[in-house]
């Protein structure tokens, strides 16, 4: 871990200022957040793209500001601020208050930081605004950005983005509109704001006795500061894998590789499912959430909003006694989908609990089919996008990320602390993937 001295001499000449609309959006502008949107609000992700020189050749920072101006133009809600209604129920002003940037020069080449990444993926954290909504909502920027710019002339773009603005996806496609605004273009189709229905759904004033669901950790309550409480530190790593390997993964499940074999994301849940449960010591997940893409949704494009499928897997057997593909099969066969239920939850308190998402049981997000390369600057894609999320629950995230090309996928791994040290060399040894 980088001590707070070593990053002083790491980073120098910070500037920190504010981007908006470069358009007044109008009085009394507001955006409310779906329930669903608020289940995840106190989750936030973390993305950096990093970028070789030729990508920001010729570009001034006040190029790539105005570009922001116009960008944010389409995306109003998330310069806004959170206040709360008569209800309590928390909403966006859309005041163009702005999303924050920084600026920041690193002594390091884009290569020696790249090398650092490898040794201690947690040293990525320094490329991203830290970032959480409240105590005071009214002044909590929803979005923040940080431009660094490395000693070879490579950058990094961070973004912190609150969860409670738009899923994975979302946010993906929000900064891949970042790129097109950079080229004079406008975005093919705005993206347009989940909308709260117009006629929310009711329940009885005396309701029959009702549990949350699965997927869901009732946490707090937290107020106006939207931290998630946690009572063990979570530390991140990740796993970098070839074609050669998943297909090594992939016939650690079904056997030799066929025509129709189990898919690389199912393939991965189950084996590191199996090698968690292993290093819990008798405190096996028998509960695990799924995260994916709606399938539906791909075919509308430009929602802003939480639209991923959230399912739960129960597991009637022993997991670490289970053969990987059982577990496999089950996330493929037996997945429950919880929206409904989440949304049920939250509505029955008029939006008001407080909930974890990620980590209230042992979770895998699919992000297969989020488009993290989409952004380009000088029609120069990122060569390496590095992904993390804050606000995780004690249980831990396993993310799916694709890799710089088709043959690659990149495994995140949010754990316990406690836990990283036992659970790397469990993937070691047992499926060649640390």
């Amino acid at each position: 871990m980088v001590s707070p001295k070593e990053e002083e001499t790491l980073f120098f000449g910070k500037k920190i200022s504010s981007v908006g609309p470069g358009q007044v959006t109008g009085e009394d502008v507001i955006h409310e957040p779906t329930s669903m949107d608020l289940a995840m609000k106190l989750h936030y992700l973390k993305t950096v793209y990093y970028f070789r020189s030729q990508a920001v050749d010729g570009l001034t920072t006040m190029d790539i500001k105005e570009a922001i101006f116009t960008w944010l133009n389409q995306f109003y809600p998330a310069c806004g601020r959170f206040r709360r209604g008569e209800s309590g129920r928390a909403y966006v002003k859309c005041n163009d208050c702005g999303a924050r940037f920084i600026e920041v020069h690193c002594g390091k080449s884009l290569d020696e930081w790249m090398e650092m990444r490898e040794e201690e993926v947690s040293i990525e954290r320094l490329l991203v605004p830290s970032q959480v909504i409240g105590p005071e909502l009214f002044f909590s920027p929803l979005v923040l950005f940080q431009l660094t710019k490395f000693s070879c002339g490579g950058v990094s773009v961070g973004l912190s983005w609150a969860h409670v603005m738009g899923d994975p996806f979302s946010a993906a496609e929000f900064m891949n509109a970042w790129g097109q605004a950079m080229r004079a273009q406008k975005p093919a189709q705005p993206l347009k704001q989940g909308q709260t229905p117009t006629k929310p759904e009711t329940y009885p004033s005396q309701p029959t006795p009702f549990k949350d669901p699965l997927s869901i950790k009732r946490v707090g309550p937290v107020g106006d500061h939207w931290v998630s409480p946690n009572n063990c530190k979570m530390e991140a790593f990740s796993l970098n894998l070839t074609t050669k390997q998943m297909n090594h993964l992939q016939s650690k499940v079904c056997g030799q590789v066929g025509t129709n074999p189990i898919p690389v994301f199912e393939s991965i849940s189950a084996l590191i499912w199996k090698a968690i449960a292993k290093i819990r010591n008798g405190h096996e997940p028998k509960v695990v959430t799924i995260c994916k893409n709606d399938s539906r949704s791909q075919q509308e494009k430009g929602i802003l909003g939480n639209g991923q499928v959230i399912s739960i897997v129960k597991a009637a057997l022993s997991v670490t006694e289970a053969k990987p593909k059982e577990l496999a099969e089950m996330v493929i066969n037996q997945a429950e989908d919880e929206r409904s239920l989440i949304r049920e939850a939250m509505e029955r308190e008029g939006g008001l609990p407080d909930f974890v998402v990620y980590g209230a049981n042992l979770t895998f997000v699919d992000l297969e089919d989020a488009d993290l390369y989409g952004l380009e600057f000088n029609g120069q894609k990122p060569i390496y996008v590095g992904y993390d999320m804050d606000g995780i629950g004690e249980e831990g995230v396993v993310l799916v990320i694709p890799g710089s090309n088709d043959a690659t996928k990149v495994v995140t791994l949010i754990m316990p602390e406690s836990e990283v040290l036992e659970l790397k060399s469990e993937l070691k040894r047992e499926f060649s993937i640390a």
